[in-house]
């Protein structure tokens, strides 16, 4: 196997590994219930995500619940029609940043109580501290094992990469998935279906349909969509893992 393709592979398992976490643990899961994670499931994600990912699980999901309540309005904590696409990147991370200090200190009764259900854990230990460079570091030294293993610093490269493409991810889905595309449904916001977000970011692209059906464990709705997130769901619920509500997938 030429290191290209071997780089690939790594790239790919790596990248299905962070859009599990977001996707599927973060977004479907925590967020809004679409799907029930099992109990030591649902642990597992909690106190694992942030290693992983480099997100606390609990600012991501706060952040995501207040911007559907305030979608594409000057409270909104990311949506280009405040900042702009590229300014995007920016904001989401100030807001994110914001947010969990919110958390840890417990000062704000909007996001208190829009995080009411998550009372059963808290922000990740690597926020609380501020040491939140830690798990990237983690990550970077798993990279470097990796390429001096195998005598190719791109098979590193193209770990971390994967391992750490959710803030791409989040700039594609927070703006373009908001700027650019087409509406299946009136939601009252710029919400739009950006096929080739949903194509790169497994089905997050489909954000008219999402913001048209929150609670659908399922983004896509038209025959020709395709929602590769469902498929992880539906892979982790034929392991036990997870389970689906599907009377919940909106048509």
């Amino acid at each position: 196997m030429s290191v290209y393709l071997l780089a690939a592979v790594i790239f790919s398992i790596a990248y299905l590994v962070n859009i599990t976490y977001i996707t599927v643990f973060y977004h479907r899961g925590l967020s809004h219930s679409s799907i029930t994670l099992k109990p030591w499931t649902r642990a597992f994600a909690v106190h694992t995500g942030v290693w992983v990912t480099g997100l606390d699980p609990k600012g991501w999901a706060t952040m995501h619940r207040l911007h559907h309540k305030y979608s594409d309005t000057p409270r909104d904590p990311h949506s280009p029609t405040n900042h702009g696409i590229f300014g995007l990147a920016f904001a989401q991370l100030h807001a994110y940043q914001r947010i969990l200090v919110a958390l840890i200190k417990k000062d704000d009764p909007a996001i208190i109580a829009i995080s009411k259900d998550f009372d059963d854990f808290e922000v990740s230990w690597v926020n609380r501290k501020k040491v939140w460079l830690v798990p990237y570091v983690i990550q970077v030294f798993i990279a470097c094992c990796i390429a001096i293993a195998s005598g190719a610093s791109m098979l590193g490269i193209a770990y971390f990469t994967g391992i750490m493409s959710h803030p791409f991810q989040g700039w594609l889905v927070n703006a373009l998935g908001h700027a650019y595309g087409y509406q299946n449904f009136k939601t009252g916001d710029h919400s739009r279906n950006n096929t080739l977000v949903a194509w790169m970011v497994a089905g997050e692209g489909y954000q008219n349909n999402h913001h048209h059906l929150p609670g659908s464990p399922k983004f896509s709705v038209k025959w020709w969509e395709v929602d590769f997130g469902f498929g992880i769901c539906r892979g982790l619920a034929a392991m036990g893992l997870i389970s689906i509500q599907y009377d919940s997938i909106g048509h």
